[in-house]
Order: structure tokens, then C-alpha cells, then sequence
């Protein structure tokens, strides 16, 4: 019975963005045959009455991973919302707890994409996922971008679009915006593209 490859979309998600890219990514995933797409959140790290105080809506049903979890993925996307041009501290908390996974290089040799969330069209689109790429290399995870290939949507004009070829990726302004449709076609396209790469690179045809 051919194996079933299974991919792990991990996010953090305060306000919904990223987690909308996520749901969309795992569709993707989930196009490809043999290929099986998990949602998982990193655990927060602020207190509950300062997330009161932010008026962050209480958290997705989606399940909370812990570091040693990630060694069950045949290959990782890492999504997060941008923080002064990198990723948020609640990811990069999660990513410094994974410390032992580096000492074993556990990870090693994993196909790994990423995703992001930005307020602004100068707020780190490129900055977040470029500044992200060091935690993909200290891990020896194969960095998949997915360059052009969404094809004509990577050069849409009209319209605001977040993302490129680092990643899927969308922006939140004040927080009313929500990712459009152009977005969500790449963050599903990311998801496709990513699973097909992950067949390839576990061999399976």
C-alpha cells in the first residue's frame, strides 16, 4: 500500500489572516494524491488578560503542536504574521524550543515552505520570510519557495497583493481587511506546489 505523505501547515494566527492562508494551503495539500495536509497552531505565549486587552478573538479549534511533533512530518509550512519586519515572537518562542531537534538534526533533509501576514505593503513582505529562512537552514530543512510559479497572479497590478515568491502571504491594514481572492488562489496554489515536491523528494510518483 503506497505511503501517505503527510505535510504539517504550523501557524501562529492572532487576529485570523494567517490562519485563512492555512486553511487555504492545506486544500491545496490536500488536491494531491497520496498527500495528507494536519493544521496545527504553536502555543501562545502572552497572558490572557493582555490578549483581552488587544481584543484577540479566543483561539481556532485547531490543535496545539509541541516541537518534538514536527519529527512526525514528512515535510513542514510555517506560516506567521510579521512583527517589525520578522516573525512574530510567539512563532520564534516555538522555534527556539525546538533546540533538541537541532541537536539531532531530527529535521534534517525535510522539504519546509513559508507564509506570512504583513499591516502594510512596506511592512515586510520580503523582510519576514527572508529573516524566517535562517531557522529553515540551522535545521538543514530544504527551503521551498515557490518562485513564479503561480504563474500571471505573481504579477497582478490592479490590486493589492501580498505574497511572492518566498511564500503565500496577504495584509491585514487595521485588521478589517481580510486575505482576497487572488491571495488565497496563490496560498492554495503554495499548498499544491509544496505537496508535489514533497512526493518527489520522498520518492513516491
Amino acid at each position: 500500500m503506497p505511503m501517505t505523505i503527510k505535510i504539517y501547515i504550523v501557524y501562529y494566527s492572532m487576529y485570523g489572516h494567517v490562519e485563512r492562508l492555512a486553511e487555504e494551503i492545506k486544500k491545496g495539500v490536500d488536491s494531491v494524491s497520496g498527500v495528507e495536509a494536519f493544521l496545527w497552531q504553536v502555543p501562545e505565549t502572552l497572558p490572557k488578560e493582555v490578549l483581552i486587552k488587544m481584543n484577540v478573538p479566543p483561539r481556532s479549534e485547531v490543535p496545539t503542536i509541541q516541537p518534538r511533533q514536527l519529527v512526525e512530518a514528512d515535510a513542514l509550512i510555517f506560516g506567521f504574521p510579521t512583527r517589525y519586519g520578522m516573525m512574530a515572537a510567539q512563532f520564534k518562542a516555538f522555534m527556539d524550543a525546538t533546540g533538541g531537534l537541532w541537536k539531532e538534526q531530527a529535521l534534517a533533509g525535510k522539504p519546509a515552505g513559508l507564509f506570512y501576514s504583513t499591516g502594510s505593503q512596506g511592512g515586510g513582505q520580503e523582510t519576514t520570510p527572508l529573516t524566517a529562512i535562517t531557522q529553515l537552514v540551522h535545521h538543514g530543512l530544504v527551503y521551498v519557495p515557490i518562485g513564479y510559479t503561480f504563474g500571471a497572479g505573481m504579477f497582478e497590478m490592479n490590486e493589492v497583493k501580498g505574497g511572492g515568491p518566498y511564500g503565500a502571504g496577504t495584509f491585514a491594514g487595521d485588521g478589517t481587511r481580510q486575505p482576497s481572492e487572488l491571495e488565497l488562489q496563490q496560498a492554495y496554489h503554495q499548498g499544491r506546489y509544496t505537496a508535489l515536491i514533497a512526493k518527489k523528494m520522498n520518492g513516491a510518483s
